[in-house]
């Protein structure tokens, strides 16, 4: 038997980010550009227009960063694992179906709003199964596949849903009509992709059953809190992690809104990001391969000193033939950073406890992305400028490298 071959529940478990890809995709293109609509309609400027995206996309976060470490400790329970995920998913996906009918910029932001936490939250649970679905050799290699092919699948419900909001006319549709089969086509997808998961997965690993799940969640939360504090090689690579996926996620939630705050063609703002799934395919399942060759830590690294010069790139960007360089060089370490920095993880910490943790980890993430797209909101709107926000995550990316080298050698350390 092959060893290096995908398992069938491996592949499910992979299926749910081709999934819930498509949602991330609308996210960084499609979504910014309705909601710009609405705005100028509404007659916000392009600056207020770009913070106030920023801050709602914060909110989702924050949502999620306080709600993730008590969920996550409930999911350790036998067989809660997976009514949590099909909960927070059905949140997400129907949240995502919704998204055309608000008319006001408001309630459209709100609507959004309510669709990514239930994404953000279903993370929660996605990730942890990953101790479930797979051994400790293979969850770089697992882990990386699952964002690669989450990208390259994405483009199949946003090339269509490109086809429907750019030729609407030719097609005999209205826009309202087209942004309406867009949300809905892609809400389909995300469903569909995760049916096999939901009939296949099984929790094998979990805590003690409590009499009291929610109520004891407390309880083992905050001996998880504690237990960290003495572990201190997953601390520090907490710390880290939130530092540098801090501008990975920004940039992700604010790429398409960025290029639109500075006045580029909406057209080659999608394709430039169209084109960033398309290189993050083979560049995920590359660095996937080289972790079965190199340290995981080494990897990531290399990943934070290449999101570094990303960032101070992007300080510049006014043409559009920069945009799409930027496009790809984030489509050659967006999938690699996420999916190591996400089997790293699953490696140092205990599995039984891994909804536990991985909700900690989530306050980490989206905590960090509640502080970028705060920060470049909040910047823009000081400066009147919105490279200047999109600039200070150079500095982050610094900061969460050195707390990285450190944790990389506490954890060689802790062995």
């Amino acid at each position: 038997m092959n060893k290096n071959k995908l398992t069938k529940l491996e592949k499910y478990w992979i299926l749910y980010d081709i999934g819930n890809s498509a949602f991330v995709m609308l996210v960084a293109t499609i979504l910014p550009i309705y909601f710009n609509s609405l705005a100028q309609n509404a007659g916000i400027s392009e600056v207020d227009y770009l913070a106030y995206w920023g801050y709602a996309a914060s909110v989702a976060t924050v949502v999620v960063a306080v709600l993730g470490p008590v969920l996550g400790t409930v999911a350790d329970t036998r067989n809660y694992k997976k009514p949590l995920f099909t909960v927070c998913m059905m949140l997400g996906v129907i949240g995502c179906a919704a998204l055309s009918l608000p008319t006001s910029w408001i309630l459209f932001l709100a609507v959004f709003v309510i669709a990514k936490v239930g994404f953000n939250a279903s993370l929660i649970f996605y990730d942890s199964m990953l101790v479930d679905v797979t051994t400790p050799e293979k969850m770089d290699d697992v882990s990386s596949q699952g964002y690669a092919w989450g990208y390259i699948g994405s483009c199949i419900p946003f090339v269509l849903s490109l086809v429907l909001v750019l030729m609407n006319e030719t097609i005999g549709i209205s826009m309202q009509t087209a942004m309406t089969l867009a949300f809905l086509l892609n809400a389909v997808w995300w469903l569909l992709m995760t049916l096999p998961l939901l009939r296949n997965y099984k929790q094998t690993h979990y805590s003690p059953a409590p009499e009291h799940p929610v109520r004891d969640s407390f309880r083992r939360l905050g001996s998880t809190l504690s237990d960290i504090k003495g572990q201190k090689h997953i601390f520090m690579y907490l710390l880290a992690f939130f530092f540098f996926i801090d501008g990975v996620y920004t940039i992700i939630d604010m790429a398409t809104a960025y290029g639109s705050a500075l006045g580029l063609d909406t057209q080659g703002l999608l394709l430039a990001l169209l084109l960033t799934q398309i290189v993050a395919f083979p560049c995920a399942l590359l660095f996937g391969s080289l972790s079965k060759r190199y340290a995981t830590d080494l990897l990531i690294k290399v990943c934070i000193i290449a999101y570094t010069g990303i960032a101070l790139f992007a300080i510049q960007l006014d043409k559009q033939w920069e945009f799409w360089l930027l496009a790809v060089l984030v489509g050659m370490f967006q999938g690699a950073i996420q999916a190591l920095a996400r089997s790293y993880f699953a490696k140092i910490i205990p599995p039984e406890k891994s909804g536990e943790y991985f909700g900690i980890y989530d306050i980490c993430g989206k905590g960090a992305s509640f502080l970028g797209t705060t920060l470049v909101g909040i910047v823009a709107q000081i400066t009147g400028n919105a490279s200047a926000g999109v600039g200070m995550l150079a500095i982050l990316f610094v900061i969460g490298f050195i707390l990285f080298c450190k944790s990389a050698k506490m954890n060689r350390t802790a062995k």
